[in-house]
């Protein structure tokens, strides 16, 4: 019976980090899409600006889904 509890609990932690991180990166893109059409000629510098917090934000996501997967093997 806990192992079930285990499943359904990072079944759910899963869930809430693929949701999580899905609205960070379309934050992140609508924004730098944004800046982009509002100013075009800074397009290189808010790409670059851009890059790291969403390597960040997807490094987040795996981790989150490898401890959601730990906790249901253990």
């Amino acid at each position: 019976m806990e192992m079930q509890f285990a499943y359904l609990g990072a079944a759910i932690g899963a869930g809430m980090i693929v949701i999580g991180a899905g609205l960070g990166i379309g934050k992140l893109a609508a924004a730098a899409a944004a800046g982009i059409a509002r100013q075009p000629e800074a397009a290189a510098s808010i790409t670059g600006a851009v890059n790291l917090p969403l390597f960040l934000l997807e490094g987040v996501a795996i981790i989150g889904e490898v401890v959601a997967l730990l906790i249901a093997l253990k």
